[in-house]
């Protein structure tokens, strides 16, 4: 299945941004101060959320730690300046180019750090329930600076928010057969995994002397940050290191930012190329010859830039592919979560998962007209087209979504929260269709990818040139609450919200946030093309 470029859709929608630098105030340098294993750090604070930023929880992975499992942060002495964000990891600039290789503003190798916002009283009172955030972008972009993604909201909430970045592009996920050799007792192949295991230890480390409660840890993740919550969710190291998971369009079967192989022997239908064939491939292309130790020091010696390569999934010149995504690695990362799922080795924790109502057009299921997309249904083609376009008169474009929707993030949705509550676990799914005043004529087929985002967080107002109304502030409330109700207790609800019921295979409900601001709990609105989705889901190409 072909990989979209989940990067450029977050840029399209303003999504994903660079982060403003951040002016060190007096009043900054006088905020509060921590202790941590590493040394003492001192944030910021406007009376009622207390923020630190940029805290190294590994080492910088450069120089002979690039492409190994992250190290244990260096200690420091003195107090470390928590007052402002550090730098992204690097990924290519925006828009991409064949030539003039460079990485993006605010970006370097150097990037592992982490940042906690939390409530300024936390004397005297319980531990705080934790959220950690794990942004998406295809594996190849995003970070964790963004004002979209600001945890003040929820810290006014009650609830502690960590975020943090991971490794990104093939300096997040590569293979090489030196570097499958080199230090046989490391895990191999998926270092931006690596990344948010190592992140989570350092929470259950150091989360209580910001006040927070190690026993009680939600992560939550957008796209690839969803996927990457279906990865935590069954690699067998990261159990334990969370107790509740909210996934945001990460779809959730086999084939999308999924667990390629990292052997030739291994491959699969959705994956025939290793992921050791594409270190080759990248390897060649910038003039490395071989396999061995001494092709993999010259790998390690290349400039950043050039490991970046400006975003480029496949050489220009010949068309090999030279960016492999995600891992099976068979040490690390031992199964798809789909194969997991069906096999119910998925850990007995409460779940989120969700999607929006009109994610992408293209890229995963494609077809230049109707007849051709509904073929692929074969033999359910009659019941796709019932589905899909009943009365015939739908525009082939609003299919084509329909589809790829449906597909890629709505129907692998189901399938998870079926797993989980099949399993005794309680599940919610979520339908978000909600789309900003300001843009309802630009998307009105739907909310698209990653649009859920600001309203999650209630950063809304983050975005100076927005034009808000009650009714968008009102929705941005509802959500950020729903997902702090959870954090808490496992459980979205309470008093003064609209019931969010759980989801079980005999009702197929969900809460379905609507075009009117409104939320509701009701059986599935698209069950019927879910339904034909999930029979025909191995012929759609």
């Amino acid at each position: 299945m072909k990989r979209i470029a989940f990067f450029g859709l977050l840029l399209m929608y303003g999504l994903l941004s660079i982060a403003q630098p951040n002016k060190t105030s007096k009043a900054s340098m006088l905020g509060p101060k921590v202790q941590i294993v590493s040394g003492i750090v001192q944030g910021i604070s406007d009376g009622k959320v207390d923020a630190f930023k940029g805290i190294p929880y590994a080492a910088a992975p450069i120089g002979p730690l690039r492409w190994r499992a992250p190290q244990p942060a260096v200690n420091w002495k003195g107090v470390r300046d928590a007052s402002k964000f550090c730098a992204d990891c690097a990924q290519a600039s925006w828009p991409r180019s064949n030539s003039n290789a460079k990485i993006r503003e605010n970006t370097s190798e150097d990037c592992l750090f982490i940042n906690i916002w939390r409530p300024s009283e936390v004397k005297n009172k319980n531990k705080i329930p934790v959220m950690v955030w794990i942004y998406g972008g295809a594996f190849v972009g995003g970070g964790s600076s963004s004002p979209n993604t600001s945890g003040e909201q929820f810290a006014e909430k009650g609830v502690i928010l960590v975020s943090f970045n991971y490794r990104l592009g093939r300096l997040g996920h590569f293979a090489f057969p030196a570097l499958s050799e080199e230090n046989p007792n490391e895990p191999k192949g998926s270092y931006a995994f690596m990344d948010q295991i190592a992140a989570l230890h350092w929470i259950k480390e150091n989360i209580e002397s910001f006040g927070g409660d190690p026993g009680n840890v939600t992560i939550f993740g957008e796209s690839a940050g969803g996927v990457s919550v279906h990865s935590l969710l069954t690699i067998p190291s990261a159990q334990g290191l969370f107790h509740k998971a909210i996934i945001e369009s990460g779809g959730g079967r086999d084939g999308v930012l999924t667990g390629r192989p990292i052997r030739e022997e291994n491959v699969d239908p959705y994956y025939p190329v290793s992921a050791e064939t594409i270190g080759i491939n990248f390897a060649r292309k910038h003039g490395i010859q071989g396999t061995d130790a001494l092709a993999l020091t010259k790998l390690r010696e290349l400039p950043v830039e050039v490991i970046v390569d400006n975003g480029l999934e496949s050489d220009p010149k010949d068309g090999s592919i030279i960016y492999p995504g995600p891992i099976l690695d068979g040490g690390l990362v031992v199964e798809s979560a789909e194969t997991a799922y069906k096999n119910g080795r998925q850990p007995d924790i409460p779940i989120i998962i969700g999607s929006n109502s009109a994610e992408v057009s293209s890229g995963f299921v494609n077809a230049q007209s109707k007849e051709e997309l509904f073929a692929q249904f074969a033999p359910y083609e009659k019941e796709a087209k019932n589905a899909f376009d009943q009365n015939g008169n739908k525009a082939f474009s609003d299919i084509l979504n329909m589809v790829n929707t449906d597909k890629v993030w709505a129907e692998p949705a189901r399938l998870t929260a079926r797993a989980f509550s099949q399993k005794g676990t309680d599940s919610y799914i979520y339908l978000f269709d909600y789309v900003q005043n300001a843009f309802e004529k630009q998307f009105e087929l739907g909310a698209p990818h990653a649009t859920e985002i600001p309203y999650v967080f209630n950063t809304l107002s983050s975005r100076p040139d927005n034009q808000l109304t009650e009714r968008d502030l009102k929705v941005a409330s509802l959500m950020n609450t729903y997902w702090a109700n959870f954090a808490k207790t496992g459980n979205p609800n309470a008093d003064g919200l609209p019931l969010w019921e759980k989801y079980n295979k005999e009702n197929d409900i969900l809460l379905e946030i609507r075009r009117d601001g409104t939320a509701i709990s009701s059986p599935d609105p698209k069950k019927a093309r879910l339904d034909v989705i999930e029979k025909a889901t191995k012929n759609l190409k």
